[in-house]
């Protein structure tokens, strides 16, 4: 503002006729006791006459002083360097007839030789950037015939406020898995929650809720539904029985100690839906919280992303873990590790989960879970393994394999502590 106010004054000290110049001295001189604003108003309104005017009269010469729209640019631009200007000044020609260039070149080769530092750029640069897009429509609509104080107290318009939307991040993932299959089941005799060999349905539903901020604390939450329902016509007292029950919670809070492990506190939950029976026998070997098994362990997480991130999941590792059991029918106690006549058993021991998924390839997937918990004295495992064969988008086929240990139970004569159940199935199967 300072470097425009200078160059107009330098201007109109070489370009307004001696006559209009005095007549501003004098307006000047006769109105001290005007404030600064109305003087340099007054000195404005002077200097537009001068340069509109058509006739004026020089040095006794009546001369038409005609200037170009636009010419007057370069006194309100940012001070440019113009190489012309040098090139003007240097020519012998009488510049008499177009007083106003005269006068404009006099003034800009002013401000280069006694204030280069006003300069800002030069011609040549402006030439490469070439012009600035037109506008369509202009930021203020100026009227030509207004007077000048009336220009200047026309306001520029406010920019309006961005409209910026800011979104809350969301630290939650959803996902799950959905299959109803047919199968082919086989148990063993002395397997814990009763059944038969047979041929049945099961249908399977997996919910997975995910926390993770990002900042080193994540809480994983997983719920399993799974029931089998089968017919046997050699059993004469139960016309439905269960070859498949299962309502298990897997939780776990876990905060970041290095890039791959979490501290992790865990709660496992879980019993079943309806009772369990084996063919023509009247005794229900099992039903909901018969038994319900809860453990709570606090150890350490690794998160597993092998072989390409084809073979993720996680390992859980507890050093200290606590573990309880409850049955609310007594008869049952013996066979779940109780005493008789007691309803729930408390101990505490060791902990640990694997919990993988290995894709062999779009089609072919391995799903496996192994559990063991210790107290030093008993010991329970379990190993849930899950072969996938994807056809398509909906149709699967499952291979399940599940050998369990537990050492709390009745010893089989044939196979003493350990237990299988495995099965084969055909489907539907959709996942989200």
């Amino acid at each position: 503002m300072n470097s425009l106010k200078n160059l107009l004054a330098i201007f109109l000290l070489h370009a307004l006729p001696g006559g209009v110049f005095a007549q501003r001295l004098t307006v000047a001189s006769d109105n001290r006791s005007k404030t600064f604003v109305e003087r340099y108003t007054d000195s404005l309104r002077i200097a537009q006459q001068a340069l509109d005017m058509n006739n004026t009269s020089y040095n006794g010469d009546s001369t038409k002083l005609f200037v170009p729209k636009g010419k007057y640019a370069p006194l309100f631009l940012p001070p440019t360097y113009y190489g012309k200007i040098g090139e003007r000044m240097l020519e012998a020609k009488d510049f008499s007839q177009d007083i106003a260039t005269n006068a404009l070149a006099r003034t800009l080769l002013y401000v280069y030789l006694h204030r280069p530092d006003l300069v800002q750029t030069t011609d040549d640069y402006l030439n490469k950037i070439g012009p600035s897009k037109a506008i369509d429509k202009p930021l203020v609509a100026v009227n030509k015939q207004l007077p000048i104080e009336k220009v200047s107290k026309i306001e520029e318009p406010k920019p309006e406020a961005p409209d910026i939307k800011v979104y809350k991040p969301n630290f939650w993932t959803y996902h799950g898995d959905f299959y109803l299959q047919f199968i082919q089941n086989y148990i063993s005799d002395n397997w814990y929650k009763g059944g038969e060999s047979n041929y049945s349905a099961v249908g399977a539903v997996t919910l997975a809720a995910n926390y993770n901020n990002k900042q080193k604390v994540k809480w994983d939450n997983k719920l399993e539904m799974k029931l089998g329902i089968q017919t046997s016509q050699t059993d004469n007292l139960h016309k439905l029985k269960t070859s498949e029950d299962l309502l298990r919670y897997t939780g776990k809070l876990g905060f970041q100690a290095t890039k791959k492990w979490y501290y992790t506190i865990q709660l496992i939950g879980n019993t079943q839906f309806l009772h369990g029976v084996k063919n023509n026998d009247p005794f229900v070997y099992s039903a909901f919280a018969n038994p319900l098994n809860v453990n709570l362990s606090l150890g350490m997480d690794y998160n597993v992303e092998w072989f390409n991130k084809r073979l993720v999941g996680s390992i859980h590792m507890a050093p200290l873990a606590y573990n309880f059991k409850y049955v609310s029918r007594l008869s049952l106690s013996e066979r779940n590790g109780l005493d008789a006549g007691h309803h729930t058993l408390h101990n505490l021991g060791s902990e640990c989960t694997f919990d993988l998924q290995w894709n062999f390839s779009d089609r072919v997937k391995w799903q496996t879970r192994l559990y063991g918990y210790t107290t030093y004295r008993r010991s329970e495992i379990e190993w849930e393994n899950t072969f996938i064969l994807q056809f398509s988008r909906y149709l699967s086929s499952n291979i399940f394999i599940y050998p369990r240990f537990d050492d709390a139970g009745l010893r089989d004569h044939k196979f003493g502590y350990w237990q299988i159940k495995e099965y084969a199935s055909f489907g539907i199967a959709y996942s989200f």
